[in-house]
């Protein structure tokens, strides 16, 4: 079956470690070495977790940033598991009225406008007064010295920067950094962050500057200048973190820990509910399975918009036993909802795809970090906060809906709903089995469900797991997509036979190309004794164990 689907095989992407000091994983192998760096020098995997975290804003800027969000995952070695949230609040005087009173019938996807307070800092500043042994400015170094010395260009960087040249173009900021001379940079070539250095030399001695001190001042006055309603208050409240409790439910007996809302964890939970005991005695990734997990993120996309907002406990009645059993009642009768519908014109299908970036790591005692983080949109909201080299995010503009009573209408001290989610699994007496995540927008939900399908369903490892033919119901019910026709996304490779049955079923299926689904999953397992790793063959990273 492997061979079939054309998998990668065991290679490269996979690293083991038997009675090892622990293992990382990400979607840059700059950004792994800094883990598996801090790993062998006596760290731990939160410590590993914040230099890797640190590096990927200077290695992948246009999947994150000190100017987005973060999320974590923290298993604690006495089995415990905690979550620790870092998303921020829109502006103060982002009343509905003001954007309409602007003729807008959405919130903009670019500028000032599209802008949410970032909590990515806040949220690796709480993991780090939680769990780390080492100092900030320590980890933080070598990210430091990226940004000064310069790191090569990727290709995934110079794709991103070549679609968005004309926006990124538009702001001084952005564009001193990323169109050096006006041109785009070659692959390998060093791009210098300098700017951005001083900041990180800021934060690390102290995180909270970015929310209450001089830097938050820089960036409140750049928004408001720039028409957007921020009081500043708004910004300050945003920097608040602490731990709280995953979210959980059970697959095929196991223990499934979830970030919880604003993330969508819930919804990994639900679709988990409406497929557990359904896949384990298909044949893998046949059409009848990819048709049952595809029908459960349908009703998942819709439950979400029907009620969901980030303030909002909606999703708690959707996970109650009763709501579980009536969903798979619906969904083994082949009674599937519509696609969000919204009173405002869907912009063109946005296809899905890795704006988001996020690692792994376990060390030797059984703590575990799993890390995502994001701008939203690649390279955020295009635009910068002078002088700081701070890329802001969209994740307003993506994430919160102008439509009148919605749970999630943009409000004041209101967070959008998130796509961002990550997952860990424990076994008997909280023993640690798996932990991994994936970017890749809206169909994050919905490929960490195919994920533990492939762990728990099927035994599989992580680099078949992370390497399987991936398939993406669109559109979810980001707030630029709503409207958009329904479809299902399919990589060729899961076979002729298997895309016409899915089309026989009613799917309307658009077949990509074999590794073009998108997305950037990291995966480490725990064996026996040994950890084994892998990172997804459709980016650049690699899992490594010390």
């Amino acid at each position: 079956m492997s061979a079939e689907f054309g998998l990668p095989g065991r290679g490269p992407a996979v690293a083991s470690a038997a009675g090892s000091g622990g293992m990382v994983a990400s979607s840059h192998p700059a950004v792994s070495l800094a883990g598996a760096r801090v790993l062998a020098g006596g760290g731990n995997a939160a410590d590993a977790a914040l230099a890797m975290a640190a590096l990927s804003w200077l290695a992948l800027p246009g999947q994150c940033g000190v100017g987005g969000d973060a999320f974590v995952l923290l298993r604690r070695p006495d089995g415990s598991v905690e979550a620790f949230g870092g998303s921020g609040f829109g502006p103060d005087g982002g009343e509905p009225a003001f954007y309409r009173d602007r003729g807008l019938r959405a919130l903009p996807l670019e500028g000032a406008l599209a802008v949410a307070a970032p909590g990515a800092v806040a949220a690796l500043a709480a993991l780090h007064a939680d769990s780390a042994s080492l100092g900030l400015p320590e980890l933080w170094a070598p990210a430091i010295a990226a940004a000064e010395d310069g790191l090569p260009c990727t290709a995934k960087t110079r794709a991103d920067i070549v679609e968005r040249r004309d926006a990124l173009a538009r702001d001084p900021g952005t564009a001193e950094v990323f169109l050096p001379g006006g041109r785009v940079p070659r692959t390998g070539e060093p791009v210098f962050q300098r700017a951005l250095g001083a900041t990180l030399r800021r934060l690390a001695d102290d995180p909270g500057d970015l929310y209450s001190g001089g830097l938050a001042e820089r960036c409140v006055d750049a928004l408001v200048d720039a028409g957007a309603p921020f009081s500043g208050y708004d910004w300050m409240a945003s920097g608040r973190s602490a731990p709280e409790p995953a979210l959980t439910c059970t697959y095929r007996g196991a223990t499934v820990h979830l970030t919880p809302p604003p993330t969508p964890g819930w919804m990994v939970a639900q679709q988990a509910g409406l497929c557990d005991g359904a896949l384990a005695d298909l044949p893998w990734l046949s059409a009848e399975a990819v048709h049952r997990m595809a029908s459960a993120a349908r009703i998942a996309f819709a439950d979400r918009f029907a009620g969901c907002g980030a303030d909002s406990d909606h999703w708690r009645t959707l996970l109650a036993p009763a709501a579980l059993a009536d969903a798979r009642a619906r969904l083994d009768a082949g009674d599937l909802p519509a696609p969000a519908a919204s009173p405002v014109p869907a912009a063109s299908p946005v296809p899905v795809g890795g704006d988001t970036t996020s690692m792994v790591a376990v060390d030797a005692e059984g703590r575990a970090v799993n890390l995502i983080h994001s701008l939203a949109f690649t390279f955020g909201a295009r635009i910068t906060v002078p002088g700081t080299g701070i890329v802001l995010n969209n994740r307003l503009g993506r994430g919160a809906y102008l439509i009148d009573g919605h749970p999630n209408e943009v409000r004041p001290r209101r967070r959008p709903l998130h796509t961002l989610n990550a997952w860990l699994v424990t076994g008997t007496g909280g023993r640690l089995l798996h932990v991994g995540n994936t970017p890749g927008g809206d169909g994050q939900v919905q490929w960490n469900t195919q994920l533990i399908s492939h762990l728990l369903d099927h035994g599989h490892d992580p680099a078949t797991a992370v390497a399987a033919p991936r398939f993406t119901v669109h559109p979810g019910s980001d707030a630029d997509v709503l409207g958009v026709p329904p479809g299902l996304r399919v990589e060729s490779r899961l076979g002729a036979a298997r895309i016409e049955a899915l089309r026989a079923s009613g799917h309307d299926v658009t077949v990509q190309g074999a590794w073009d689904a998108g997305g950037s999953a990291q995966i480490i397992s725990v064996t026996g004794d040994a950890l084994l790793g892998a990172s997804d063959p459709r980016q650049d990273g690699v899992a490594l164990g010390v």
